[in-house]
């Protein structure tokens, strides 16, 4: 078996993420015929067929969902390596990619993100906004920011927000007409906000008191998949809705929504940046860790 050169690697990675031959082309700098010889070749020196061609798309085999997952980890941890060696004056340069749902990039964009663009003018901030839980690592990612409760034990952790609640929330004209939920059975009475998971599986509302816990999928007429969504429902008057406190923080401010079972509702660990301490850092990650320390105040 003939050994692959880099820029074969580099250039399936890149077919696979565009699922089209004419689009990695055009990113690549190369000719469309260019493109599928080199990969002809790549398959050729792993003597194993590496992708499935159609006259209109190119789909991985199970080889090369094999090979692709191997290879995001390596190249891209060849990539902060070299970042490192040829920066100038120390300077961070590059691309730093960061997972989270809507929530949790938004809290980024409202804190660090501004500052980090604004030192590091050579870094570029790539932040996908997705409701999966996904392998920071195997999809290719440097970080992720989830729920402190949703981080795996072996990932270092680092604060993003405060802790804080999920509240089950409605308008004032809703609890007006269908009256005041008093404990979470109750809410089986009521029209509720459902949400839809990235899964596709409905989200149980979790309560807790006094070392009761409680975990419902209350009835309802109307799911959303977005916290935004459900809160916008919930100022029209279409039910009471479970969302992350921040998500309905302004609205209960100003009285638009109350929020009912209050006592049933308790502080759970907040967002923390997170990412595999056994692979090497990048410099854009050290000092975007850094900023986000001295924005939320942790050592």
């Amino acid at each position: 078996m003939s050994k692959p050169t880099l820029a074969d690697l580099q250039s399936f990675m890149m077919v696979a993420a565009r699922r089209s031959f004419a689009r990695a082309a055009g990113e690549l700098g190369v000719s469309r015929s260019a493109l599928s010889h080199a990969m002809r070749g790549l398959e050729s020196d792993l003597g194993v067929r590496l992708l499935h061609r159609t006259t209109r798309s190119v789909s991985l085999t199970e080889a090369g969902e094999r090979l692709l997952a191997r290879l995001r980890p390596v190249l891209s941890d060849l990539d902060h390596v070299l970042d490192d060696v040829v920066r100038d004056d120390h300077a961070p340069r590059g691309t730093l990619r960061i997972n989270g749902g809507e929530g949790a990039i938004r809290q980024l964009l409202q804190t660090v993100v501004p500052r980090f663009l604004a030192l590091y003018p050579q870094m570029e901030l790539d932040l996908v906004a997705d409701g999966r839980l996904v392998d920071v690592v195997a999809e290719g990612f440097d970080a992720g920011v989830r729920l402190g409760e949703a981080v795996h034990k072996d990932m270092i952790a680092v604060r993003v927000s405060d802790d804080f609640r999920f509240l089950a929330v409605a308008s004032p004209r809703y609890l007006r007409e269908h009256g005041r939920p008093a404990a979470p059975d109750d809410l089986h009475a009521h029209r509720c906000i459902r949400q839809r998971l990235p899964s596709g599986k409905r989200y149980r509302w979790e309560f807790a008191r006094h070392g009761q816990e409680l975990a419902i999928d209350p009835p309802g007429p109307l799911t959303l998949d977005s916290n935004t969504l459900m809160v916008e429902a919930a100022l029209d008057g279409l039910g009471i809705a479970y969302v992350p406190e921040p998500y309905a923080r302004a609205a209960l401010a100003r009285r638009r929504l109350v929020a009912v079972l209050d006592e049933w509702c308790p502080v759970i660990p907040g967002l923390f940046l997170y990412f595999p301490g056994n692979r090497h850092i990048p410099a854009g990650l050290r000092a975007f860790i850094q900023l986000l320390k001295e924005t939320s105040g942790s050592r």
